[in-house]
């Protein structure tokens, strides 16, 4: 035969060769069934069927079930809705969000701004003004200080003075959040969250004199020590002695303070007493007595004057 033939048969059954073994391992890997893939464990949780607002009360139209694999539950998540029945929201809970217990106040806490009120804390409502309220720039959620304008008690001038710092407004009128597009909310009141303690110095502090409300920053948690101010120090003159405020005032931390006995917030410190040096000498007695004058008899002869001594006699 001729080599030329030999050659070109040789060829073709090796291409033949390769092109069914590619095509038999083609047909047997589309002939292997496709593994079963393993079941994934779902449970129910419980959603916001709607946006919730804090303060509401959840009513089963405002929740839903849906479906998560066991691995995504989120921890202190719910699984049926009687759970979350009647429970007051302490923040915003959007739509399909999972209502979770840290985002709930316990049943029967009570409506509207008291589920917000942490325990071991107190909210109380001020009366302001447009400009004592900074403008209506006062939001829920912001931090402020609060001034004192008055008269202490034994003054005759006017002072101001920081009563409180760092203070968190709960609520500007009828508001306890902050408006969605961030825009001031005039209201002529505010609430504050204070401690037991700071909300008898807030009232007494509204009864004595004006109170105004000061912006600060949110981040900004220093309670600086400020001295007050009096009127004549406005006009260059010099603090009054014995009237002025102590400084930085409130927070008060419980400890007595100058001026604590006659429940001012002003705290007019009291004189003290001087105490004597222990190493002072005692006085020097008295210096003795005098003897009395001894008696005289005066004898007059003519112009002539004559005086004679008498010596006491004892007894």
């Amino acid at each position: 035969m001729d080599r030329r033939f030999l050659l070109v048969l040789g060829v073709s059954l090796v291409f033949a060769l390769l092109v069914s073994s590619i095509f038999y391992q083609m047909t047997m890997r589309a002939s292997t069934p496709a593994p079963v893939m393993a079941r994934v464990e779902e449970k129910d949780i419980v959603v916001a069927a709607k946006p919730l607002t804090v303060g509401a009360t959840i009513k089963p139209g405002d929740v839903k079930i849906a479906k998560v694999t066991a691995s995504q539950f989120p921890r202190g998540a719910f699984s049926t809705v009687e759970e979350v029945m009647d429970r007051p929201l302490t923040s915003n809970i959007l739509l399909d969000e999972p209502i979770q217990e840290g985002r709930l106040a316990a049943r029967g806490s009570g409506l509207g701004i008291a589920p917000i009120i942490p325990v071991g804390m107190r909210a109380v409502t001020v009366r302001v003004t447009e400009v004592v309220g900074v403008a209506g720039f006062v939001l829920p959620g912001m931090r402020v200080d609060i001034l004192l304008t008055g008269k202490p008690p034994d003054s005759f001038d006017v002072v101001t003075t920081t009563v409180l710092q760092n203070i968190t407004v709960l609520s500007a009128g009828q508001t306890y959040q902050p408006d969605a597009k961030g825009q001031a909310i005039n209201a002529s009141t505010v609430t504050l969250l204070v401690s037991p303690d700071q909300a008898e110095t807030l009232t007494l502090a509204s009864q004595e004199g004006r109170i105004q409300l000061v912006l600060r920053n949110g981040s900004d948690h220093n309670i600086e020590k400020t001295p007050g101010r009096e009127v004549r120090e406005l006009f260059g003159a010099r603090r009054s002695s014995g009237s002025a405020p102590t400084a930085g005032g409130p927070p008060r931390d419980g400890t007595p303070q100058d001026g604590d006995a006659d429940q001012s917030p002003f705290r007019v410190p009291r004189p003290r007493p001087t105490v004597l040096p222990a190493t002072l000498e005692a006085a020097a007695p008295p210096p003795p007595v005098a003897p009395p004058p001894p008696d005289e008899i005066v004898s007059f002869r003519g112009t002539v004057r004559t005086v004679e001594l008498i010596t006491n006699r004892k007894n």
